[in-house]
């Protein structure tokens, strides 16, 4: 008898939690309502701003939100706004509720306890994610998340190469150099600190150091002249076979796609999956280009989204960020023809019928299945950026 009453206490106690965070979460559903969101994201890609376009009108039918996208050239902007107006005393009535953010903008703004939350973990949606299936999930360039951003979208480093040019691409670091040497000016990369610059150093890194393992620590807690010496003599080889002769570089990946189109270079980078398959339909490549990843995988990343420390519309915030996260939302956004950006959703987490919705999506002439992609190798800690980049500058720089 006392084991059956214990259970019944316990099936009554785990049915009251259970309402008390639907309740908890109706409340956020009511207090969202006629809120204005400004969600500062970076607003360069015609396509990506569509498609918030979609969530704007999506968040507004459904929930009475009214979501302002607030388009930046560089989060770090953001970033900057928010500890003005720390500084300021403006702790309740902050300018943004929602920052597009990873990385270093992410460890500044946590560290500096301007952050709102945790919270992503109360977003119902976030039900649909599995921690475990990517480190980039839970550590962000080596910060912890702690539910104090929530994903959104997931990235990893491809090359782009036309078959018609090549028949076997360089598949590693040393395959490249090797490259390089043996058709002199067909190789680049963007010039850091754009980030798929800097990313270029540290894939670079990652495969040419012989301590991987000090990536993953601050930079300031290991010998970093031992770490990188690799890196800088394989670049020190690269560049005088480099387009260019390594006295220029690409600023960005959408100038190296051009120069691939122009049949000046023979690689092209991105750190988005679709590119290859999205410029093709726009006309920008030839419909001979392929995508590829190195042999031992590609740096690859996720990307969230968080809720300054003093937004005065954190209930609003909030739903948007849990309908990001609803397969409406992820299955539009996987969809090469809107964005193409990978879900950060487990597909075992996902009912059949939205498994059939994602099976079904176009996938695009060039652009590789998750099985392809393979290892998405872990980004190093934060720290890393900012020191190689200043030593790619006292080196290279012109």
């Amino acid at each position: 008898m006392l084991k059956h009453t214990f259970l019944a206490a316990s099936i009554l106690s785990s049915l009251t939690l259970q309402s008390l965070h639907a309740q908890s979460w109706e409340d956020t559903l009511e207090e969202a309502k006629g809120q204005t969101v400004y969600w500062n994201a970076w607003g360069g890609s015609d396509n990506i701003n569509d498609y918030i376009d979609w969530i704007k009108m999506n968040v507004k039918d459904q929930y009475q939100v009214n979501l302002k996208h607030v388009k930046l050239a560089d989060t770090a902007d953001a970033v900057s706004r928010v500890l003005a107006e720390k500084a300021a005393g403006n702790n309740n009535k902050g300018s943004i509720d929602l920052i597009w953010i990873n990385g270093e903008n992410f460890r500044t703004l946590k560290q500096n306890n301007l952050l709102y939350g945790p919270f992503s973990h109360d977003l119902p949606n976030y039900a649909y994610i599995d921690e475990s299936s990517k480190t980039s999930l839970t550590l962000d360039f080596g910060t912890k998340v702690e539910g104090m951003e929530s994903p959104w979208g997931a990235a990893q480093v491809i090359f782009m190469y036309d078959t018609d040019m090549i028949e076997q691409p360089p598949k590693t670091m040393h395959q490249l150099l090797a490259y390089a040497k043996n058709n002199p000016g067909r190789i680049t990369y963007p010039e850091p600190p754009q980030f798929l610059g800097t990313t270029f150093l540290k894939q670079a890194l990652i495969e040419t150091t012989h301590y991987p393992n000090a990536l993953s620590k601050p930079v300031t807690q290991v010998d970093f002249d031992q770490v990188t010496r690799p890196l800088w003599s394989f670049l020190d080889e690269l560049h005088p076979n480099a387009w260019r002769a390594g006295s220029s570089f690409p600023s960005n990946s959408e100038q190296m796609i051009r120069l691939l189109d122009d049949q000046e270079i023979d690689l092209a980078l991105s750190f988005d999956v679709s590119a290859a398959s999205v410029q093709i339909d726009q006309g920008n490549l030839s419909d001979t280009v392929r995508s590829y990843v190195f042999e031992r995988g590609t740096i690859g990343n996720t990307h969230f989204v968080a809720i300054p420390y003093n937004s005065a519309s954190t209930a609003g915030a909030q739903v948007v960020a849990n309908f990001l996260l609803s397969p409406k939302a992820q299955i539009k956004k996987q969809n090469p023809t809107t964005w193409g950006d990978l879900s950060v959703l487990s597909y075992q987490n996902l009912n059949p019928q939205d498994q059939a919705k994602f099976n079904a999506l176009p996938r695009g002439i060039a652009t590789l299945t998750l099985e392809e992609l393979g290892t998405s190798l872990p980004e190093p800690h934060v720290s890393w950026v900012e020191a190689l980049e200043n030593e790619w500058r006292k080196r290279y720089s012109r």
